[in-house]
C-alpha cells in the first residue's frame, strides 16, 4: 500500500471505528524472551527470536515510525532476513511496499501460494461484503510460496504453515516451535472470548468459521500449551477462551461485539512509549 493510501486508510478507519471498542492492539514491547511486537496504530507486527536468529511475522502498515519503534526493542531492521506474511491486507504487508522506507529490501518474504495471487494482481482483495477493493500492494522482495502443512526451518526455528481461508482466500497462520501461534486476522478477542474476525472484512464469512473450527480441532489434538497471538487484539494461552465463540462472527457495528478495555480510538498511540516497551511485559488478554 502506497504511503498516501496508508494515510488515507488511517483517517477513514479512525473515523469509522472511533468509539466502537473493537481494536485493542498490544503496545510495543515483549511478550516473553522469544516474542517482541511493534504497535502500528491498530495493528501489531511480531518478531520471534531463538538462538540468535530472528524471524518477522507480518509487515504492518507503510508506517513511518517502524524503525524508531524497532529501536525501542533493540531490533535492527538489517538483521531481518525472513518475513512470514499471514495475509496480504494493507495493514500486514505495508513495510514491503515499493515507496516504504525499504527497511527489509533484502529480506525473503514467505507467503501462501493462494494468497500470493493478490500480490500478482490475479485476484483483487474485496472488503465491506465485496463492495470495496483494496489498493494493490507492490513489492520487489524475493518470495517463497508456501503450501498448507508445510514446515519451514530457519536456523533452530520451526515454522508450521496452516491454511485458514475466509478472511482472505489464502490466509495462513504460523505455529512456531509447536508453542506460538500467530493468527493474523483469523480470531478477534472480545472481553468474553474469541470470535471469527470482523465480518465486514472477510472474503467469505462462512468459510472463515469453518476454518476456525478446523484450526481448533488441529490444536486440541496436539494436547500442547499454546500462546495464541492475534494481529489486532492481543494474546492468550487459554485455548477455551480463544475459541469460545468460534462459530460467531464479530460484527463491528453491533454493540454486543465490543470490549470495554479497547481504546476509544486505536489510531491514537499516545500510550505507546519507549519506556513502556523497555520496562513492561505485555500481558495476556484480560477475561471476564
Amino acid at each position: 500500500m502506497a504511503r498516501k493510501d496508508t494515510e488515507n486508510q488511517k483517517r477513514s478507519m479512525s473515523k469509522l471505528f472511533r468509539g466502537r471498542a473493537i481494536f485493542k492492539p498490544l503496545n510495543t514491547g515483549r511478550i516473553d524472551e522469544h516474542v517482541a511486537c511493534v504497535r502500528e496504530w491498530v495493528a501489531n507486527i511480531f518478531f520471534y527470536t531463538k538462538n540468535g536468529t530472528t524471524v518477522m511475522i507480518d509487515a504492518g502498515y507503510n508506517y513511518e515510525r517502524l524503525q524508531e519503534k524497532m529501536g525501542w526493542l533493540d531490533v535492527d531492521p538489517a538483521s531481518i532476513r525472513h518475513i512470514f506474511i499471514t495475509h496480504q491486507d494493507t495493514d500486514h504487508v505495508g513495510a514491503l511496499e515499493k515507496d516504504s522506507e525499504q527497511l527489509f529490501k533484502s529480506a525473503t518474504v514467505y507467503i501462501g501460494e493462494i494468497e500470493n495471487r493478490y500480490l500478482t494482481g490475479e485476484v483483487r482483495r474485496k472488503v465491506i461484503h465485496g463492495l470495496y477493493k483494496l489498493p494493490l500492494v507492490k513489492t520487489d522482495n524475493r518470495k517463497i510460496l508456501l503450501k498448507e502443512g508445510e514446515i519451514v526451518r530457519i536456523g533452530d526455528i520451526r515454522i508450521e504453515c496452516l491454511l485458514v481461508p475466509g478472511h482472505t482466500w489464502g490466509h495462513m497462520v504460523y505455529l512456531i516451535d509447536d508453542e506460538y501461534l500467530f493468527t493474523g486476522d483469523t480470531i478477534w478477542f472480545g472481553a468474553d472470548g474469541g470470535y471469527s474476525f470482523l465480518s465486514t472484512l472477510a472474503e467469505d464469512n462462512r468459510l472463515a468459521v469453518r476454518s476456525l473450527e478446523k484450526l481448533e480441532q488441529n490444536l486440541r489434538a496436539r494436547k500442547n500449551k499454546f500462546k495464541i497471538i492475534t494481529g489486532h487484539t492481543g494474546w492468550t494461552d487459554d485455548l477455551d477462551f480463544a475459541f469460545s465463540h468460534r462459530t460467531e462472527l464479530c460484527k463491528p457495528f453491533t454493540k454486543k461485539y465490543t470490549d470495554p478495555s479497547a481504546p476509544y480510538d486505536g489510531y491514537v498511540e499516545d500510550d505507546d512509549t519507549e519506556e513502556g516497551a523497555r520496562n513492561k511485559a505485555l500481558g495476556k488478554v484480560k477475561t471476564i
